[in-house]
């Protein structure tokens, strides 16, 4: 690739933009925050990630999922699996009915682990399983709805009604998966405690890089061509395929690229807050996701990061001190956002700071030219 289309998808803007949360994200708050609090950003960066998929989907591909989660807890589980089996000694399991499986599935009175979960004893399947399954499921649900062109609110509540589902079958086959309560008591990765300190530190820095990595993709996406189809499709569907596109191939790539995303910070969630539950791939989980994207702006991957940090900040700072208030509080703060500032933080941003931002640069670049013109007169 030249440098030139480099240039065009990572303009100066873009660039700063990525800086100033790097240094918010990198700098600013391990600087700021004890390791209690960092370890509480770095579990609302991981939901950055859906937010992230969701504003390739939403913003620019028009497709609106209320079903995130279930790609979010999908990676988390996978990657628990991996977790609680190595947890899961014979040695450490000694007191159990049938050492050498996890408690869950002792308790519920299993003599031995099920087929589908011996794989998980490998850590280079287990890494791989937390993309690629997650990427999977989303293909045979967009496969199978878009091209039968299915989209729209259908395609919402198809996507809600995954996550409910998924949820009931989690919480039903408790043996399998922990019920209710997931999968818990998560102590080492690798034989690396996970539970130190240091070992927070580490994770919140890993977390954050590969939150970067995934802007960047998402970045190349929407400045490439597939980004401009994606919005064309997002304006005009019916247009694009009698332009002899074949849209539904479009939406289902970038519906399991935001499927990836999320199970990559679903995975991220299970390393640095230790467990992984039900209660993170349900409706409500998935709905609040959509709310950190709109409030952040869905047309703007770096809003939607602000967006995110932002609404669980509030989220638990309000729920600390008014807990029984705090849904109405959600709601409220999306019809909002909906009716005031329909895009978000990034709108915010772009109708009343960013011109200052260019009259100022604009300014600035006058005066040195100015400069330099007088300069080189004197010469």
């Amino acid at each position: 690739m030249s440098l030139i289309n480099l240039r065009s998808i990572y303009s100066r803007e873009t660039i700063i933009g990525f800086s100033v949360l790097a240094a918010l994200v990198f700098v600013l708050m391990p600087l700021v925050f004890d390791i209690f609090r960092l370890n509480l950003i770095g579990k609302y960066l991981t939901y950055a990630f859906v937010a992230i998929g969701i504003a390739l989907t939403w913003g620019y591909g028009g497709i609106l999922s209320l079903g995130q989660g279930v790609f979010f807890g999908l990676g988390g589980y996978c990657l628990a699996m991996f977790l609680k089996l190595e947890a899961s000694t014979p040695e450490a399991t000694k007191i159990q009915s049938t050492p050498g499986i996890p408690d869950f599935m002792d308790w519920n009175q299993l003599t031995e682990l099920p087929w589908f979960w011996e794989p998980f004893n490998h850590m280079g399947f287990s890494l791989i399983a937390v993309v690629a399954i997650p990427v999977l499921f989303a293909y045979v649900i967009a496969a199978a709805m878009f091209k039968r062109r299915v989209g729209g609110v259908y395609f919402a509540i198809i996507t809600q009604a995954v996550a409910a589902i998924l949820t009931i079958l989690i919480i039903g086959q408790q043996g399998y998966t922990g019920g209710v309560n997931g999968i818990t008591d998560l102590r080492t990765f690798g034989g690396w405690d996970i539970r130190t300190d240091s070992a927070k530190y580490i994770l919140y820095f890993v977390n954050g890089i590969l939150l970067f990595v995934c802007l960047f993709i998402a970045q190349f996406v929407i400045k490439s061509k597939l980004g401009r189809i994606l919005v064309a499709i997002r304006e005009r569907e019916e247009r694009v395929r009698f332009s002899g596109y074949s849209v539904s191939e479009f939406k289902i790539f970038i519906f399991c690229l935001a499927a990836a995303f999320s199970a990559i910070g679903g995975a991220m969630f299970t390393l640095q807050v230790g467990f992984m539950s039900p209660s993170f791939v349900g409706i409500v989980p998935s709905i609040e996701m959509v709310i950190f994207a709109a409030v952040g702006g869905r047309n703007s991957i770096i809003g939607v990061v602000y967006g995110t940090l932002l609404v669980n900040w509030a989220k638990t700072t309000f729920s600390e001190t008014f807990p029984e208030l705090w849904l109405f509080a959600m709601g409220a703060l999306f019809i909002g956002v909906v009716m005031a500032f329909p895009n978000g933080l990034a709108g915010l941003f772009n109708q009343h700071l960013r011109p200052k931002l260019h009259k100022l640069l604009s300014g600035k670049r006058s005066t040195e030219s100015t400069v330099t013109t007088v300069g080189q007169f004197d010469k």
